[in-house]
């Protein structure tokens, strides 16, 4: 029996006929769309390698069935940047060396700009941490990701005091 959804994904609408209702977020981006800078680390929702966001709430994708997002908005590491403008994570992550192999580093991006949008961190190193415990680092880049979260961090809250003004 096949199911018919529709998500937006990076702000655009699709449709799918899903053939199996167990096929994951993780595997319809990856496979259908091609979108794969989301990663298949673990597929057991332990690494946070396939972090993205979902009508703005982060989520590890390998554990989401796509049929249960029907209507959902889904942002992943390819919807971030504006064309050549990178988003403040993005870039706060290349000036602190916020990750080595760079295979985490989609997912690491994702969860911080849903930390961020959820207010969950602030600029407190240690709780940044722990919002971002859920995403694993192989190679150990954690102090840079911190540094990268609380600049992007300080420009967000300076961009949005500006517009307050």
């Amino acid at each position: 029996m096949n199911h018919s959804i529709s998500l937006t994904v990076n702000g655009a609408r699709r449709d799918f006929v899903l053939d199996d209702p167990r096929v994951t977020l993780l595997d319809l981006l990856r496979e259908r769309l091609h979108l794969t800078g989301t990663k298949k680390g673990c597929d057991r929702g332990q690494c946070g390698a396939c972090t993205i966001l979902v009508d703005g709430k982060r989520i590890n994708s390998c554990l989401a069935l796509a049929i249960s997002h029907d209507g959902a908005d889904i942002l992943t590491i390819e919807g971030v940047a504006r064309g050549d403008q990178l988003h403040p994570v993005q870039a706060a992550f290349i000036a602190h060396d916020g990750f080595q192999c760079g295979f985490c580093t989609p997912g690491q991006i994702m969860s911080a700009i849903g930390m961020m949008q959820e207010a969950q961190a602030g600029n407190d190193p240690e709780r940044i941490r722990e919002c971002m415990s859920g995403n694993l680092c192989r190679c150990g880049a954690y102090a840079g990701i911190v540094d990268a979260v609380q600049e992007a961090q300080g420009r967000m809250d300076e961009t949005n005091q500006r517009r307050s003004a």
